[in-house]
């Protein structure tokens, strides 16, 4: 499943985009398409695919044929990036996830970003994919999706899909870590190893909001599963799990006033968005506990 490696030069590629696949074509089409318009010949773009259904090679060829194609069989996007950081000699990692559409200029910006610190992610914006009027999930989605400025803030670390870092930083580190929250594993670990996070909002990406409950339940079921896996990893106990999965009813007081001020929403996609914050949180509690009660 392999193509031909993209000529960059004798040099070699400066930078890579690293893009990890699976059974979504239609949106790796599109991100693909958004990306190639202006991107730099010092950069080369690969598609990692991670086992789909169907092969994107022969579609990939004809349409995108300047990408290189690979294959990893392990499951999950973080053996997926890890094995195209190892497939390129670029200097500079410009991860992106097929589902998420590059701002003009993205790579560009990356670019420039990588001078400000070892790992700097940008802005993700939400978008429909369906007609108005929002369901409850989109509605949910439009508020609380990936609010990268306060994740760094608030919870230190980067989102893996829209992030750019040098190849030492990511050697240094070992790659991304299969079966947990790896966002929040890589840039932890980064931090402890000294390297610095930072964020640029001009490097931009757009993110399709999920289109009903069980798309978003698959969502935060994973999201769930791999943050079990990351606080079982760092040696915490059963009991900081429990205490954590009781406040989940809580916090839906906490964020409701947010979801009532939303301007981006009319007023029956705010009660929408209210009933899936709720729903969401006492799904989430009910996951957590079963989680710490497991033998």
């Amino acid at each position: 499943m392999t193509s031909p490696s993209r000529t960059s030069g004798a040099a070699g590629p400066r930078a890579a985009v690293i893009i990890p696949h699976f059974n979504d074509p239609d949106r790796l089409a599109r991100c693909l398409a958004a990306l190639m318009g202006d991107l730099p010949d010092c950069v080369e773009v690969l598609v990692v695919d991670n086992g789909s259904h169907s092969d994107p090679g022969a579609w990939l060829r004809r349409d995108f044929p300047e990408v290189r194609l690979l294959c990893e069989t392990r499951p999950g996007a973080g053996p997926a990036r890890n094995r195209g950081a190892a497939e390129t000699d670029a200097e500079l990692l410009l991860f992106l996830d097929a589902d998420c559409v590059p701002g003009p200029g993205w790579v560009a910006t990356a670019l420039c970003a990588a001078r400000e610190a070892d790992l700097v992610g940008g802005d993700v914006e939400i978008f429909d994919e369906t007609p108005p009027p929002r369901s409850g999930a989109e509605a949910f989605e439009t508020t609380f999706a990936f609010d990268m400025r306060r994740y760094l803030d608030e919870v230190g670390f980067l989102g893996s899909g829209n992030l750019v870092t040098r190849r030492e930083v990511h050697a240094a580190l070992g790659g991304f870590r299969p079966a947990v929250s790896e966002d929040k594993d890589y840039s932890h670990r980064a931090r402890a190893a000294g390297f610095t996070l930072g964020y640029v909002a001009e490097m931009r990406v757009g993110h399709p909001s999920r289109a009903d409950w069980p798309a978003l339940r698959a969502k935060w079921r994973r999201l769930t599963d791999e943050a079990w896996a990351l606080h079982r990893a760092e040696g915490r106990g059963r009991l900081a799990w429990v205490g954590r999965a009781l406040l989940m009813p809580v916090s839906v007081l906490a964020h409701l006033p947010r979801v009532l001020r939303a301007r981006t929403l009319t007023p029956g996609e705010r009660w929408r968005a209210a009933g899936t914050l709720l729903r969401i949180r006492m799904a989430r509690m009910l996951w957590m506990l079963r989680q710490a009660l497991a033998p």
